[in-house]
């Protein structure tokens, strides 16, 4: 029994209206299609006349037809209307459940405004900040130091390439000379073997040719 009473919410009312307002179009496009046939019949009725000579049957039917179409004018405009106001509860439904939403969020801002303490929120603020700074220096000190590292590194990588490549061009040049001499075998001498039986002032010499002072 109590959902027969149950209160009609406005969007429940909407909804009717809308529904009725559908079915009243439906009714009208089902009234002008009926007088569209009879339009027709008139027609075929007012030639027939015609071509029988009988001119006061045609006037008849002639004014018949003006207030025929006069009636089917006016279901346009009904239409029209109808449309109309099919249109207007669609806007009015959406307005008022955007007003709806607003004032849900209105409600929840309230309640979130009340529970927040704008002090504490403002030194959770700069407390970020500050921390954001501190771990933004200490994130550069480490990729300073990163760097230094790697580029001392790669300094001393790159030095102990250029000795070798020295050492090893020194020692090419010692066995094209030792190849004259008689050899123990087949392999060919390398620049650490080279260097026991060549002289101080020949590597000395060797390295002022390759342009290292």
């Amino acid at each position: 029994m109590a959902s027969l009473f149950k209160k009609k919410t406005v969007d429940d009312i909407i909804k009717e209206q809308s529904k009725e307002l559908r079915g009243t179009q439906r009714q009208i496009i089902k009234d002008r299609t009926a007088l569209e046939r009879q339009e027709k019949q008139m027609m075929a009725e007012i030639k027939k006349m015609a071509k029988s000579g009988n001119k006061e049957a045609c006037k008849i039917l002639a004014k018949q037809l003006v207030q025929l179409r006069r009636q089917m004018g006016r279901t346009y405009s009904v239409s029209s209307k109808v449309t109309s106001m099919s249109t207007q509860t669609k806007v009015m439904n959406s307005q008022m459940k955007m007003a709806g939403a607003m004032a849900t969020s209105a409600k929840t801002m309230a309640a979130v405004n009340k529970k927040m303490d704008p002090q504490k929120t403002l030194k959770s603020m700069q407390d970020f900040q500050k921390e954001n700074m501190k771990m933004g220096m200490t994130e550069e000190m480490i990729n300073d130091t990163l760097d230094d590292i790697f580029d001392e590194s790669g300094d001393e990588e790159e030095s102990q390439d250029i000795v070798s490549q020295v050492l090893d061009e020194i020692g090419i040049e010692i066995s094209g000379k030792m190849g004259k001499a008689p050899a123990a075998g087949k392999s060919i001498p390398t620049a650490a073997s080279s260097k026991a039986t060549i002289s101080d002032e020949e590597i000395e010499r060797q390295l002022r040719a390759l342009g290292v002072e």
